[in-house]
């Protein structure tokens, strides 16, 4: 944790600038009150990384920097979130990283299918120069991207009919997160995708207006989907950071000291909220389980007939993202897969 910690800060700080040492009376530090909206429910890892983050920044400031948790999606959706943002009108948020792909081309990548195998993949790459230079395209765009949190694997759930091998997924309406490549993957494996709001899939299901969807196990007990849902299929097929993003109308009127507290206590909250996540999902299996979803677990052999399937929609966007940056990614991965 100490190791990944200080990869973390290395990646966040400015060279040469001596680190607050509590001394908040010392810095060039206001009183603020910054909103923070988040998608999920109160007791999600995603809410208590906002909740740590709060605690860390009201400490790092001396109480003069208030931040005010908004959970639930009770602010809008998350695009929406993200135009406020840029409007100045809300100062920070956690989403998926691949939502920003409205903004940054090249957030896209983080939508590609199968390209982590473990979460421990995922964070070489996003804590080292591949994942800083995603975050360093967004202030143009009226952003600033301060860290990256763990929503886990995604995986599927139904209601019509279990997934248990590939071919199972054709004709079903499936709601994916609102972004051209989920789209184009799910229609690639024979589903029929239908993009929406993550606040507005409840509902989708409980009406038969979509027959499934795909989350993080995270999600699915949070959101009580396990009412809507009889079958989950763990398939894995994508990995979801959560990117988290400051208002750059917000970040533009911050002091040196200001802007130096919000990114330690972003860098610190990652160690702290990736644990949490990753400690919670793997307790959340059980309590599917429990809720009365029927589980299975697609063999090996269907999941290499998902990948075959997804070719199409990598090569087709390898292009549109740029040959070098996607060759950077894949050769971080296969560093440490060698590993």
């Amino acid at each position: 944790m100490k190791k990944l910690l200080s990869r973390l800060l290395a990646g966040v700080l400015v060279p040469g600038v001596m680190l607050l040492a509590g001394a908040a009376g010392a810095a060039d530090i206001q009183k603020r009150t910054l909103k923070f909206p988040s998608a999920s429910n109160k007791g999600h890892p995603q809410v208590l990384g906002v909740q740590r983050f709060a605690e860390l920044v009201a400490e790092k400031s001396g109480g003069l920097i208030t931040v005010k948790p908004f959970p639930g999606g009770v602010l809008g959706p998350d695009l929406q979130t993200v135009s406020a943002m840029q409007g100045g009108t809300v100062d920070l948020t956690v989403m998926n990283a691949s939502l920003l792909a409205g903004n940054v081309k090249e957030m896209a990548i983080l939508d590609f299918p199968y390209l982590f195998n473990t979460p421990e993949e995922a964070d070489a790459v996003l804590d080292g120069p591949v994942g800083r230079k995603l975050l360093d395209k967004l202030p143009e765009k009226g952003l600033v991207g301060l860290a990256y949190w763990d929503l886990g694997f995604r995986e599927m759930h139904t209601s019509r009919r279990p997934i248990a091998k590939a071919e199972d997924l054709r004709g079903l309406k499936m709601r994916v997160i609102p972004t051209p490549i989920y789209i184009d993957f799910m229609n690639a494996v024979g589903a029929n995708a239908v993009p929406m709001p993550f606040t507005e899939t409840y509902t989708a299901l409980e009406t038969g207006a979509v027959d499934g969807m795909t989350n993080p196990l995270l999600n699915i007990i949070d959101g009580k989907y396990d009412e809507v849902s009889k079958y989950l299929s763990l398939t894995n097929h994508m990995y979801t950071p959560q990117a988290v993003i400051a208002s750059k109308k917000l970040w533009d009127k911050l002091s040196e000291d200001e802007r130096r507290i919000l990114q330690e206590a972003a860098a610190e909250t990652t160690v702290y909220q990736r644990q949490v996540a990753r400690e919670q999902a793997a307790k959340s299996l059980e309590e599917i389980a429990k809720a009365g979803m029927t589980v299975n677990e697609l063999p090996p052999e269907e999941i290499a007939k998902l990948r075959e399937l997804a070719g199409p929609v990598i090569d087709k966007y390898r292009k549109e993202i740029g040959e070098e940056l996607v060759g950077e990614v894949y050769a971080e991965v296969g560093k440490v897969r060698k590993d």
